[in-house]
């Protein structure tokens, strides 16, 4: 479970976060939406614990920042970084064995596979393109098995087959019990596998509905959406 309590961030003379809470319980699919400039990757980044802020972030009952929360943590960045002298298999090495994992090979080809990048493991990071960049990233990210993850922007730079690989993996980790945290300003993208969605604007939650709650009015997110932005 994630829970995130009063979360501040400013910089300088500008709140990019002002005071937020929520939660995303197990099992359950939440998106942050909002337009450029609203705070979401701001908050993403402070969960992941690249910032300072005010306020308290919980992974699993623990501090985001200890080394106990980190291991049961997936994090996939909006722009990917790999080691242009790593191949994408030693990606997965390296992960391995920072995170001292054991018996991950099947685990490692099994993802690999799925995102059509086994038979380019021996490639070199500086010759791939972004989107297999972002394959890689998030290959990586699922090989700790995390309990809770954060996607900031997946879908930017995939093909459409990774794209509906992608779907059917936030939807298997949903069956799995995990906690996941999709930010994203395509609405399109995730309408097929969210829970609850949670609207920024301005550096504030203005929304908080779950899919249940948004049937029940007869709306539709993208409606929602426009009407709590544009206001």
């Amino acid at each position: 479970m994630l829970e995130v309590k009063n979360l501040t961030k400013q910089f300088d003379k500008v709140k990019a976060v002002d005071d937020i809470s929520f939660s995303v319980n197990d099992g359950e699919i939440a998106v942050l939406l909002g337009p450029n400039g609203a705070g979401k990757s701001t908050t993403i980044k402070s969960i992941a614990g690249l910032l300072r802020y005010k306020g308290d972030i919980t992974i699993n009952n623990m501090n985001n920042k200890t080394v106990e929360a980190k291991r049961v943590f997936g994090y996939v960045p909006e722009a990917p970084a790999v080691y242009d002298m790593l191949t994408i298999y030693e990606h997965i090495k390296f992960i391995a064995t920072a995170y001292k994992l054991k018996d991950y090979e099947e685990k490692a080809k099994e993802l690999l596979m799925t995102f059509d990048l086994w038979d380019k493991k021996d490639k070199l990071g500086a010759s791939l393109s972004k989107g297999m960049k972002q394959k890689v990233s998030i290959c990586c990210s699922l090989l700790l098995d995390p309990k809770v993850i954060l996607f900031d922007e997946p879908m930017i730079g995939l093909d459409p087959k990774a794209i509906k690989e992608l779907k059917e993996t936030f939807l298997k980790l949903k069956k799995m019990n995990r906690s996941v945290l999709i930010s994203t300003h395509i609405i399109d993208s995730v309408e097929e596998v969210w829970d609850k969605a949670l609207i920024m604007k301005n550096g504030q939650i203005v929304l908080s509905r779950t899919r249940k709650e948004i049937a029940a009015n007869n709306e539709t997110l993208e409606e929602i959406f426009f009407d709590v932005t544009e206001a």
